[in-house]
């Protein structure tokens, strides 16, 4: 971090705003690399990262990366810039790997996001901060990170359920479990300086695995 500059997370924003920019003014250049789980299965494995610099609009664009900007910070300050980096890439891509497994007899299933990446890095930035506080749009009071990452995880196991919106709900949870999992093994103090926080955190993941065990999800 040089004056309050951190050369990694201004080029994963700087990559993201200019990938998706070309891709909504060029719709082969979108077709080309978002994900699909047709071409993936014809090969192109090459979409599951290409897939996460592209964004529907520029409202999505703006909510993901707003979220990493915000976050990514508290990563680097407690883990470094290569480890940050780190979570972000395996976030982005267990997040699109889940994804695919998900949806893998749906050809024609598409999306497009960094929001597995993101997820990685919001939910290694709750585990190395528990405390801090968030504001959700809407409510006026801040709402504990722990809290917010429980509920977060929740919905998007409740939206694979009922798959009644076009939100890649599957990213999200893979990209956080990839970003719960690699905090731990680099910071693993945690178990012993906040065990509540990591038992609390992975209920919706073992719920997750419950659901799919059974065959309920």
């Amino acid at each position: 971090m040089v004056n309050g500059f951190n050369l990694f997370i201004g080029v994963i924003l700087a990559a993201n705003v200019i990938f998706s920019m070309k891709g909504f003014k060029d719709s082969s250049f979108f077709n080309k690399y978002k994900f699909n789980v047709g071409q993936i299965r014809a090969g192109e494995n090459i979409r599951y990262v290409t897939s996460a610099f592209l964004h529907a609009d520029t409202s999505h664009l703006l909510f993901n990366m707003l979220t990493f900007y915000f976050f990514a910070p508290v990563v680097v300050a407690g883990l470094g810039d290569i480890k940050m980096l780190a979570i972000y890439i395996a976030s982005m891509l267990l997040g699109n790997i889940f994804a695919f497994f998900y949806h893998k007899n749906e050809m024609h299933y598409s999306a497009v996001g960094a929001s597995g990446a993101v997820m990685g890095i919001l939910y290694s930035a709750i585990l190395l901060n528990p405390n801090m506080s968030l504001f959700m749009f809407f409510i006026p009071i801040p709402i504990p990170a722990w809290l917010f990452g429980i509920g977060y995880l929740g919905y998007s196991i409740y939206g694979m359920k009922s798959a009644r919106d076009n939100i890649g709900h599957e990213a999200h949870i893979g990209g956080a479990v990839a970003g719960y999992i690699m905090t731990l093994a680099f910071v693993p103090s945690l178990f012993e300086t906040s065990l509540w926080i990591i038992g609390l955190l992975a209920i919706p993941i073992v719920v997750l695995y419950l659901l799919t065990k059974f065959g309920k999800i």
